[in-house]
């Protein structure tokens, strides 16, 4: 049975950094899916309709829809501590957010985290996530069950540390081995869920830890390695003193033979140039997190030094430094920090959909499945409508094209504004439900 879901439509197929046709928008627009949820057809209803006459007809005509949303670094053991104000991220880390993660150790308290982060998640119409996960195999079993029961693609795993955090939320490398290697046996691969290797940050990881990471990624065809990398200075000072014989940051993790195409790294808020060239040569991609790297005063991304040397990035959340779960927030945040950093790069409509969206499917290796409407990926959406009364409806109303239409999402639409998200054409959030 195919579905034809009738709403404004806007999506990414091109790369707004690289050429300036990347939108491509349908005022009175279509997507077909089958009933395997992939995109059989997209474009304006009156075309789509005449080519797939038996279809069921889903009207959202009130409704802006948009590829599902991509959030390439998220916590979810952190949702506790969003708000946690007047800290740098060492002190932050230490004093708010280690003792929460250290909560997770309660199961009971852990599965309601994970139930509420997820529905959260898709609450706010991000479809898609790679998750930072629990440093308690039990919290990360119930990350995984609670993201398969919602139908959301969701790549995550045990994160490992063996120093300079606390004992509770430290293991030796052989533990860390054998405990992510039973989670990633049950659950890397099984439906909508992958497997990411995550060591916390090399402040906390030996150089035995890092291998045993390598080690775990090499035996998990389609995993992910994600963690963090140049978030602040006193983060990469420590990091000079741990690893005297790196060359910089990225080193600790390429040392370990960690950076790849399937390596997905936070912040990178303090490259170097030679980083940066190394990043871009080993594919590798970065999660840029504004509102995170604002609230923790840790910088401003070097948004354009990465577009210059090719690096690949999508953005992320970061929620709990993070200031919420929503992705359009986190775009208007990028918007407002690029414009007033030296030499930032100024963001259009386009850019900021792009990165919220396709740029996150690269980035997390899953550009073949969604990101954007393009027939023959899947229908993962989702439809964005304005409050009754709202100032944004009264802009919505008024703007004269897709850009200010855009530029209106971003700047006002928030989780209230979300209305439905679907995940393969299957409905995983409606707004009232």
């Amino acid at each position: 049975m195919t579905t034809i879901l009738r709403a404004r439509v806007a999506h990414t197929p091109r790369d707004p950094f690289a050429r300036a046709d990347a939108l491509e928008t349908y005022d009175d627009g279509a997507v077909a899916f089958d009933g395997a949820g992939t995109i059989v057809a997209l474009g304006d209803f009156t075309r789509v309709r005449r080519e797939h006459a038996d279809a069921g007809v889903v009207d959202r005509r009130d409704c802006v829809a948009v590829p599902g949303l991509i959030d390439t670094h998220v916590h979810f053991p952190q949702i506790a501590v969003i708000g946690a104000m007047g800290l740098e991220l060492l002190d932050w880390l230490a004093q708010r957010t280690l003792p929460e993660e250290a909560r997770m150790a309660d199961p009971e308290h852990a599965r309601r985290t994970a139930r509420r982060f997820v529905r959260a998640l898709a609450a706010n119409g991000t479809t898609t996530a790679l998750v930072f996960g629990a440093h308690v195999p039990a919290a990360q079993q119930a990350l995984f069950e609670a993201a398969e029961a919602a139908g959301l693609r969701i790549t995550s795993g045990l994160v490992v540390s063996d120093r300079n955090l606390r004992p509770d939320l430290e293991v030796t490398p052989a533990v860390a081995y054998a405990e992510s290697t039973a989670l990633r046996e049950r659950w890397h691969g099984r439906g909508r869920l992958r497997y990411a290797v995550t060591p916390r940050f090399s402040v906390s990881c030996s150089e035995a830890m890092l291998d045993v990471c390598a080690r775990l990624l090499d035996e998990a065809p389609g995993a992910l390695f994600t963690s963090h990398l140049n978030e602040s200075q006193g983060e990469i000072d420590a990091v000079r003193v741990l690893f005297p014989a790196a060359r910089d940051y990225l080193d600790t993790y390429e040392r370990a033979g960690l950076v790849s195409q399937r390596c997905v790294l936070a912040h990178n808020v303090h490259p170097t140039e030679d980083e940066l060239v190394r990043l871009a040569a080993a594919r590798a991609a970065v999660a840029h997190c504004p509102s995170s790297n604002a609230f923790l005063a840790s910088g401003i991304f070097p948004m354009t030094r990465h577009v210059e040397h090719g690096v690949r990035f999508g953005m992320g959340t970061d929620v709990g430094a993070g200031t919420g779960l929503s992705l359009l927030k986190e775009g208007l945040v990028s918007y407002h920090v690029q414009m007033i950093r030296e030499a930032g790069h100024r963001l259009l409509p386009a850019h900021l959909l792009h990165l919220v969206t396709a740029a996150g499917a690269d980035a997390l290796g899953l550009q073949d499945v969604c990101g954007d409407l393009t027939p023959g990926k899947q229908a993962d959406l989702t439809l964005l409508r304005a409050p009754e009364g709202s100032t944004l409806e009264a802009v919505l109303d008024e703007a004269p094209g897709w850009n200010a239409t855009l530029g209106a999402l971003f700047t006002l639409a928030r989780e209230e504004c979300v209305v439905e998200t679907r995940v393969a054409g299957e409905v995983v959030f409606a707004r009232g439900e």
